[in-house]
């Protein structure tokens, strides 16, 4: 009877040892600030020290761009600051004006990338109508993944997964503009280094409950699935000719 009762209170004893939700606004703090860094250290050089207005990008759809997405990682760590504050209430205020920057940051990401594709930009040695695919990939997933997290709004703990993997998405820009040889100028390395946030949201999970959430399986399950069905993808003749097509009548 005794090692019954024992047995009885031993999940109740596992599941009270651990950190469960007790660390959520530093770690989802911690990792927007990551996120900020890691976009400061891709653009300094090229936007942010260059005068962001008055750096010498390549159009007026790229500027508006740059402000747009550097708007949603200050607004990133705005509310992960206002959740670690206690601010509840003016963080769901600003998640509204968050969701109509994301649908925003979708229509001029994706013109953006149609006046990069016009432009023939693009990575040293990669063929502009193969890269067109990966800016409108990013956009695919960074919508998807930000309607089901204003969706989830009220489940938070999978709201903030969900933003933060939509975020991620956004990264691999930043990340092969770091001035380091082996993602610098290398879209596709830098998507496998921005991973780094999947696998660090994934062990934060398995150690504050013991399990992964739901929504960091399925969300970053679905980045990696889109991200890496793009490439041969990408290489198809019926994605160059729609390329084309997209770059015909963009002139």
């Amino acid at each position: 009877m005794a090692t019954a009762v024992l047995d009885r209170k031993r999940p109740t004893e596992i599941v009270a040892g651990l950190p469960g939700r007790r660390f959520d606004h530093l770690f989802f703090l911690t990792m927007a600030l990551v996120m900020l860094a890691s976009v400061f250290l891709g653009f300094a050089h090229t936007y942010y020290l260059a005068g962001i207005f008055q750096a010498p990008l390549p159009s007026v759809i790229i500027h508006i761009h740059g402000a747009a997405f550097s708007c949603w990682i200050l607004l990133l760590v705005t509310q992960a600051s206002l959740v670690s504050a206690g601010r509840v209430d003016i963080h769901r205020r600003l998640g509204i004006a968050g969701f109509c920057l994301a649908c925003f940051m979708v229509i001029i990401g994706v013109l953006a990338a149609t006046d990069s594709l016009v432009r023939e930009a693009g990575p040293a040695g990669r063929d502009p109508k193969f890269f067109y695919i990966i800016p409108l990939t990013d956009m695919l997933i960074f919508a998807t993944l930000t309607f089901f997290a204003f969706r989830a709004r009220r489940d938070s703990a999978a709201h903030k997964r969900l933003i933060l993997v939509a975020t991620t998405a956004l990264l691999i820009a930043a990340i092969a503009r770091w001035p380091f040889a082996v993602v610098h100028r290398l879209p596709i390395r830098a998507a496998l280094f921005s991973y780094v946030f999947l696998l660090i949201l994934v062990a934060y999970d398995f150690w504050s409950t013991r399990k992964v959430h739901r929504a960091t399986i399925w969300a970053g399950a679905f980045l990696i699935f889109v991200q890496q069905i793009r490439i041969p993808i990408g290489q198809t003749a019926t994605w160059h000719a729609f390329a084309t097509w997209v770059q015909t009548l963009a002139r």
